[in-house]
């Protein structure tokens, strides 16, 4: 084992728009550069290809469990959580794993 990946995936809420989508991903693509934890960051949107997939995907690796930690818990991480994202989501679904 040598790092600790996290994914998590989104379903937006009926009436989300395109634009409040592409904000999201843009405060999500600043963090790596706020917080030097981060190893590799990809955010994505479905590519529309298969039904009742989820909309919006972060995949996100680290060191470590700890450096995960700090980034889950890291000022910058938790504005964007809180200002862009707790706003417009119906569904979210996370894992953490060593890899």
């Amino acid at each position: 084992m040598s790092g600790f990946r996290h994914v998590v995936m989104f379903k937006w809420a009926e009436g989300t728009t395109t634009g409040q989508q592409d904000e999201v991903a843009a405060k999500l693509g600043e963090l790596p550069a706020a917080i030097p934890e981060i190893g590799a960051y990809s955010i994505g949107v479905d590519a529309g290809v298969n039904p009742g997939s989820y909309e919006f995907v972060v995949v996100a690796d680290f060191a470590d469990r700890a450096a995960y930690l700090v980034y889950r818990d890291h000022p910058a991480h938790r504005a964007v959580i809180d200002a862009y994202i707790a706003p417009i989501v119906a569904e979210r679904a996370a894992i953490q794993y060593e890899t």
